[in-house]
C-alpha cells in the first residue's frame, strides 16, 4: 500500500509499505478514505517530539471503511464507514472507565502521561498512523464510529480530532456567560476553540496569531476579533488594557511547542531543542489572564521541562486545565452540532490533496503556503 513515511526532520515521503494485518482479536483494519495533517503532525515534522523514529507513518484523524475486523470484534462490521478518533482507547482500564481516553492506560503502558495516538512518535505508543491507504485499528469496538447516514466525509474526518480538540479547549476553560476569552493560535484547533467559546456564553472572544490569512480567516469563521501580535506590541499589556486592566477571564493556548514571540525561546527549544519548544504562547496566557481564571491547554509540548512562569501562576490563583481531547466522550454531542448546522466543519478544509503528494501537502502547510488552513490528504481508492 501507499504510505507516508518518516526519513527525519522536515523530510517526509510516499513509499510502499506492507498493508496491515489483524494482530489481535480487537483488531480492525480500515481502508482509508480521508486522512488530514495535523498542525500537532508538524511538531513530529520539524523534530520537536522525543521519540519520532525514522520509517513511522503519521496521521492521526482519519475516516475509511472497515475492511476487516478481528474475531472479538461486536460493534464493527465489514463495510461499514467509520471516523477513528484520535484516541487509542481500550474502553475497560481506570482512565477510560473515567471517560479520560486519552490517558488510557493499556494502550500506552510505558507512558506515565498520554495514552496511544496513532502515528505519533513512540511516546504515544508507536502506532502507525491513517496517512496510508490502509490502518490498522486497535480496540476497534471502543474507539471508532459509523458515520451518521447523510453526513459528509469531509465533517467526519474533522470529527476526529479538530471539532472536539477545540470544543474541549473552551470546555476546560470554565466559559460563564460574558466571559472575555483568548484563544493564542489560529490554526484549526484555534479557530474552532474561539467558535466553541460562544457556545459556552462568551460575550467577547479575542484571537491572537501572526498569519494575516488565518486571522481574516478567524473573524469570518468565529467570528471575533483578532490581532498579529506583531501590530500591538506586548501581547500582554495590549490584552490587560482591552480588558480594563484585569485580564481575560480566560485563556487559550492552541499553539504549543513551536510558538513564535520569543528569539531567545525559538533558539533554546525550536534551535537548540534543550527545553520542549518556544513556549512563549502559553507565557502570554498566564500573563494575560485575569487573577483566578482559567488557562486551558491544547497545543502539544513534549514530555520534557518547558520554561514556564510558575510564580504567576502561584501567586494570581490560576486554574490551568490541560490534556488530550476525550473524542469518544464528546462524539454524541458534536455530531448533533454537525447535524443541526450549529458547527460546519468542513469549512476549515482549504486543500484536498492526494496522498501521493504528502510531501507537497507537508511543505505546504508547515511553510502556510497558498493560504492553507486545514490539507486533508485521498488515498487513490476515495478519488475513484
Amino acid at each position: 500500500m501507499l504510505a507516508m513515511n518518516f526519513r527525519g526532520p522536515q523530510r517526509v515521503r510516499i513509499d510502499e509499505k506492507p498493508v496491515p494485518e489483524i494482530l489481535h482479536p480487537q483488531d480492525a483494519i480500515v481502508r482509508v478514505t480521508r486522512s488530514c495533517i495535523c498542525g500537532s503532525d508538524l511538531h513530529l515534522y520539524n523534530g520537536s517530539v522525543p521519540d519520532t523514529r525514522v520509517g513511522m507513518t503519521f496521521g492521526h484523524e482519519v475516516t475509511g471503511v472497515v475492511e476487516q475486523v478481528g474475531p472479538e470484534v461486536e460493534n464493527l462490521k465489514v463495510g461499514d464507514h467509520v471516523l477513528v478518533p484520535f484516541n487509542i482507547a481500550c474502553g475497560k482500564c481506570v482512565f477510560c472507565r473515567q471517560e479520560l481516553y486519552g490517558n488510557c492506560h493499556e494502550s500506552n503502558p510505558e507512558a506515565t502521561a498520554v495514552g496511544g495516538i496513532y502515528g505519533y512518535s513512540h511516546t504515544a505508543g508507536g502506532y502507525d498512523g491513517g496517512q496510508a491507504e490502509y490502518v490498522r485499528v486497535p480496540y476497534a469496538d471502543v474507539g471508532p464510529v459509523v458515520i451518521p447516514e447523510g453526513m459528509d466525509p469531509d465533517d467526519a474526518v474533522m470529527l476526529t480530532d479538530v471539532v472536539p480538540t477545540g470544543y474541549q479547549a473552551a470546555e476546560m476553560g470554565g466559559i460563564q456567560p460574558g466571559d472575555t476569552v483568548v484563544v493564542f493560535g489560529a490554526g484549526p484547533v484555534g479557530i474552532m476553540a474561539a467558535r466553541c467559546a460562544w457556545l459556552f456564553g462568551a460575550g467577547r472572544v479575542i484571537v491572537i496569531d501572526q498569519i494575516d490569512y488565518r486571522l481574516d480567516f478567524v473573524r469570518r469563521y468565529a467570528p471575533c476579533e483578532a490581532y498579529d501580535f506583531r501590530s500591538i506590541g506586548d501581547p500582554v499589556l495590549f490584552l490587560k488594557k482591552t480588558t480594563d486592566w484585569l485580564g481575560a477571564d480566560v485563556c487559550i493556548d492552541a499553539v504549543g511547542a513551536e510558538a513564535n514571540g520569543s528569539p531567545a525561546q525559538n533558539l533554546l527549544g525550536r534551535g537548540m531543542k534543550l527545553v520542549a519548544g518556544a513556549t512563549p504562547a502559553l507565557h502570554w496566557a498566564i500573563n494575560s489572564v485575569k487573577k483566578g481564571g482559567i488557562v486551558s491547554i491544547v497545543g502539544v509540548y513534549g514530555p520534557t521541562q518547558s520554561l514556564v512562569p510558575i510564580g504567576n501562576v502561584v501567586n494570581k490563583g490560576i486554574t490551568i486545565r490541560a490534556n488530550q481531547a476525550s473524542v469518544k466522550r464528546l462524539l454524541p454531542r458534536l455530531i448533533e452540532h454537525v447535524q443541526n448546522g450549529i458547527l460546519d466543519p468542513k469549512a476549515l478544509i482549504t486543500h484536498r490533496i492526494p496522498l501521493e503528494y504528502v510531501s507537497d501537502a507537508y511543505r505546504m502547510f508547515s511553510a502556510k503556503l497558498d493560504d492553507c488552513i486545514k490539507p486533508v490528504l485521498l488515498p487513490p481508492a476515495a478519488r475513484a
